[in-house]
């Protein structure tokens, strides 16, 4: 991906740009050095996609494309070594034959979107809020056309609300001794044993161990290990009574998302055979398994139990209620934001998302599927969630402002605590990997995001409700 570089107010803001067109591309013959008096000339074509965002139709001279793959040339001969000649002063008909036409696009890309790029944000007299995002539409060395789309991104237009005075209902916050007791029995499951079961047959919940083979095949079937009752009603019914080692023959149609894809969604005359059942052994509730969770006794045990239910909770209705503030306030304001800033966010999230299925072996469509969507729906919540989220973090960055707020070092500090335990890491590690990574300006906007809710809390009227 090539990398484009402007110029604004002595920063540089690096603009993305999508690769080359690929294909064949043939030899030109050098063009004639360009006159100092006659500038390149280009076609801007500038629409308006909303208040914060401009879109910029770019069409570059033939002068233009030329000399930038003529200065693509002179730079990468700079990095090859050609015997009898200095770095840079071999002659461009050798290095021609050394250089894969891929890097000359790509070299040539980077010179003329930089330049041009440049050239037409300033001819439309825009100023970026943001870093521009450049699609390379055409770039072709033998018809010496280039064409390019740059989205620039406008600083944000707000007209903030009323932000104090805002209503959320808040539910109590409450732990009953079901909730305490389902802990303990997840509790138990996570220390349980996997014991063998002769003398019974299967009941729901026991892990079986069964073997499938469908009529008229001469294989030795399939195997799987199975939890009864969480298969397929069919086979859960088969199961349920039999005794390891016994056989049935029952009709069985697997669903559609059997694993076995050769068999999903097909029926077959079935001989269906127990190899083993076991079932988990749970300890019992007594003070030697509370003592393995270090504390003395059982009513100790649940008593913490209950307090850090309390504190889970707690957050959890916190963040329930800072929705419904900050929902509110941005049905009391008007925000227009640039869509590069909401767009780059969703594609970061997909991105993330696809690694996560990749990491468990899934593909993106049953992702998509798991949550009862197709991946164009499930990119197309996500665009909408992120501009939700931009549009949420510009209102609190105002009302920042707005309330003339700062930063101490120590409200920094608690921050970067409070973010090292959500990752599981050390405060000072952490703030080593944000700062290799360029993003302490994650870590601010948190300790900004939490300072502007407290304060929306504060001055919020926020209704205690039985039942939110």
């Amino acid at each position: 991906m090539a990398r484009v570089v402007s110029e604004r107010a002595g920063n540089h803001a690096l603009y993305d740009a999508q690769p080359a067109p690929s294909g064949a591309l043939v030899q030109f013959d050098s063009a004639p050095a360009r006159r100092a008096d006659r500038p390149f000339t280009m076609e801007v074509t500038r629409e308006e996609i909303n208040p914060c965002t401009v879109k910029l139709t770019v069409v570059c001279d033939e002068a233009q494309v030329a000399d930038a793959f003529e200065k693509a040339y002179k730079q990468l001969s700079k990095r090859i070594r050609v015997p009898g000649f200095r770095p840079g002063t071999a002659p461009k008909s050798i290095i021609e034959g050394m250089v894969e036409p891929e890097h000359v696009l790509d070299t040539a890309s980077d010179i003329i979107v930089r330049a041009a790029a440049k050239a037409a944000i300033d001819q439309e007299g825009l100023v970026p809020d943001s870093r521009p995002t450049v699609d390379l539409t055409k770039l072709d060395m033998d018809s010496r056309q280039c064409e390019f789309t740059i989205k620039v991104p406008l600083a944000p237009k707000v007209e903030l609300g009323d932000y104090k005075g805002l209503t959320a209902k808040r539910p109590p916050i409450e732990v009953d001794d079901d909730e305490v007791q389902h802990q303990i029995e997840e509790m138990r499951r996570r220390k349980s044993t996997q014991e063998v079961i002769t003398g019974r047959g299967v009941q729901e919940g026991d892990v079986a161990v069964v073997n499938i083979r469908p009529d008229g095949d001469e294989g030795e079937g399939r195997t799987f290990m199975t939890v009864a009752g969480q298969t397929f009603a069919q086979l859960d019914q088969a199961l349920i009574g039999m005794e390891a080692e016994e056989m049935k023959s029952v009709e069985l149609t697997f669903p559609e998302n059997f694993q076995e894809q050769d068999w999903a969604g097909q029926a077959f005359h079935c001989q269906v055979t127990l190899r083993s059942l076991s079932a988990l052994k749970l300890p019992e509730v007594d003070d030697s398994f509370a003592q393995s969770y270090k504390v003395e006794n059982v009513d100790e045990l649940k008593g913490r139990l209950r307090e850090r239910m309390i504190e889970t909770k707690k957050g959890m209705i916190q963040d329930y209620v800072n929705d419904q503030l900050l929902s509110e306030l941005v049905s009391r304001s008007n925000v227009q934001v640039p869509d590069n800033m909401w767009e780059s966010v969703a594609e970061r999230r997909m991105d993330d998302i696809v690694r996560e299925q990749e990491t468990r072996k899934h593909t993106l469509e049953e992702y998509a599927a798991q949550n009862g969507m197709t991946v164009q729906q499930l990119e197309e919540a996500q665009r909408a969630e992120a501009r939700l989220q931009v549009i949420r973090a510009v209102l609190v960055r105002e009302i920042f402002k707005a309330e003339d707020m700062s930063m101490s070092n120590a409200e920094l500090n608690i921050e970067l605590a409070a973010m090292a335990q959500e990752y599981d890491t050390e405060p000072k590690a952490l703030l080593n990997t944000l700062r290799k990574n360029n993003a302490l300006e994650e870590l601010h906007f948190r300790a900004v995001y939490r300072k502007v809710l407290e304060f929306l809390n504060a001055n919020a009227n926020i209704v205690e409700v039985a039942d939110a």
